[in-house]
């Protein structure tokens, strides 16, 4: 999936983005595009290495720095990485040997604000002891 697909997936023709999963139905089509972006956050490895280019400083992190961090191959890091690429989650840059990844903040954004609930968080329960 492009991130231009992605962006796609979040308009339905009028300015702004579409109503959260929350507060209208998903086109079959929207639901499809959608599951690809959660599988690939469905595996912890993906999930850490996302978590592990997000939180750099500067924004991005070489691909040198992230299979340290892990008790994987080399290749395995790679393959990993291509397919949160292909989610739309992580773009690479390569600079001579090495690929720079990022986090594609559209991305996320709009997983935000499909999950986001209409109205925030529910109002304190009088009855509740928290």
């Amino acid at each position: 999936m492009s991130k231009q697909e992605l962006r796609v997936l979040g308009q339905d023709g009028v300015a702004g983005c579409c109503p959260g999963l929350l507060t209208a139905p998903l086109a079959a089509g929207e639901a499809g595009e959608l599951a690809r972006v959660f599988k690939a956050l469905g595996d912890p490895v993906r999930l850490q290495l996302l978590s592990l280019i997000a939180s750099r400083a500067g924004g991005e992190v070489c691909v040198c720095d992230l299979t340290p961090a892990f008790e994987l191959s080399q290749p395995t890091i790679s393959h990993h990485l291509k397919l949160l690429r292909e989610a739309g989650l992580i773009d690479g840059e390569r600079r001579g040997t090495w690929v720079y990844y990022r986090l594609v903040p559209e991305t996320t954004d709009r997983l935000a604000e499909i999950l986001t609930r209409p109205g925030g968080r529910p109002p304190p329960d009088p009855g509740s002891s928290s």
